[in-house]
């Protein structure tokens, strides 16, 4: 059997909220993580930037990013994202979907529908 789907995220997140009733209101079985509550593992989020790319994980737009150093901001480099993302994780975008074959970053519906096969 497959592994189960994961959504990593943060409980109160807005775009969370939307993807978890998203995936409720479709039937679709998956664990959730928080990342700001259950901590997150450093070798999984290593999976992620392999996959996604650690600039595709940074959310420059929220209030993590604003908040941090200017000069860790502008010398923003792999590894450094790493420690930053591991010290703060709610910098990270989200919802991140994985679904066990693909990992999604954000929530659409559509994007949902396409990786559900719902309408």
């Amino acid at each position: 059997m497959s592994q189960p789907i994961r959504l990593y995220g943060i409980r109160n997140c807005d775009s969370m909220k939307k993807a978890r009733a998203w995936l409720d209101a479709q039937g679709v079985a998956y664990q959730f993580h928080d990342y700001k509550t259950q901590g997150l593992d450093e070798a999984l989020l290593r999976e992620w930037i392999s996959a996604l790319g650690w600039e595709t994980l940074i959310n420059r737009r929220g209030q993590t990013w604003r908040k941090l150093d200017p000069a860790v901001r502008d010398g923003m480099d792999e590894a450094q994202a790493i420690r930053v993302m591991l010290d703060h994780p709610s910098i990270i975008r989200r919802p991140l979907l994985d679904t066990g074959e693909q990992r999604h970053l954000g929530f659409s519906e559509t994007d949902y529908a396409a990786i559900f096969g719902s309408s």
